[in-house]
């Protein structure tokens, strides 16, 4: 009841405000959407991934975190223009190709699409681009949110700024606790929309034609592909190993083999030696006593 009863004070103050300022026929957007605005605020209330994520107080980067579910489906955006309500991120919209930077409810149709729309509204903008922490679902461990943040963000860890064993002279500071990133949420398991965007910088921002050129041509890679890699590599090394086990499995029997042949010739020529030497006796004793006859 209580959750009903702010939803609908929530949408009668935005009636009241749109009334106010803009007139009477900004109220047919809000009333042809109204039912998916309640939908949205009862998600809100309800649901339990946090779009937004976790604070930006992240010094350290922290990967694969778990949330529970994908963003609503729901999410809405109104902007006000030209006295009327514009919609962002409805269900079949796309990124803006003319949006020179990016906005909440923006819609990617993949990770790689946003990364090279937030890498190139960095050279613009003058600072580079780091992939930072992703975030998972717990039901099938899929990613469900990736954030993209300036390469300033956070701090060098003290263990290697404080060194023992440095031969050279450490390299410079570029980690400034800056904040300025933009957060995505897997939406249908297909398209990327954009929950969170910081646009300030805590540093100084380089010319447009110092931006360096750098990891615009590393794609993201899903996690089925990793899988199947993985699965591939796996299947490679176990076969690999049954090879080798193989190759182990007849070598030693080929060593047996000639252990065998050595022996049986090491035998075979005990018996000729001794058939050698008896015959050598038989000899010796034959001459010998027949040198006792002619003494005789």
């Amino acid at each position: 009841f209580a959750s009903s009863f702010w939803q609908a004070s929530a949408i009668d103050c935005i009636k009241s405000v749109c009334l106010m300022l803009w007139g009477s026929h900004t109220l047919v957007s809000i009333e042809v959407d109204e039912v998916r605005i309640r939908i949205l605020m009862e998600k809100e209330f309800t649901h339990k991934f946090d779009s937004d994520g976790s604070d930006l107080d992240t010094g350290v980067e922290r990967y694969e975190e778990h949330e529970d579910d994908e963003l609503p489906t729901s999410m809405l955006q109104y902007e006000i223009e030209d006295d009327k309500v514009t919609k962002h991120g409805s269900g079949d919209s796309v990124i803006n190709p003319e949006a020179s930077e990016p906005y909440i409810g923006m819609v990617f149709n993949s990770r790689d699409e946003a990364r090279e729309f937030y890498v190139a509204y960095g050279r613009r903008t003058g600072f580079t681009v780091r992939i930072h922490h992703n975030r998972r679902s717990r039901v099938n461990n899929q990613v469900i949110g990736q954030d993209f943040v300036c390469s300033k963000e956070g701090f060098r860890a003290k263990k290697y700024v404080y060194r023992k064993d440095r031969v050279l002279p450490p390299p410079p500071i570029t980690r400034e606790g800056c904040q300025a990133m933009i957060r995505l949420a897997l939406r249908d398991g297909e398209k990327w929309i954009v929950t969170k965007f910081v646009k300030e910088h805590s540093h100084k921002l380089m010319s447009p034609s110092k931006v360096p050129w750098r990891g615009s041509g590393k794609n993201l890679v899903s996690e089925d592909e990793k899988d199947k890699r993985i699965r591939e590599l796996s299947l490679e090394l176990y076969n690999e190993r049954q090879k080798c086990k193989r190759r182990c499995a007849a070598y030693q029997e080929q060593l047996n083999m000639l252990l065998k042949d050595l022996e049986d010739h090491s035998e075979h020529m005990s018996r000729k030696v001794a058939d050698v030497v008896q015959s050598i006796k038989a000899i010796e004793e034959e001459e010998l006593s027949t040198s006792y006859s002619g003494w005789n």
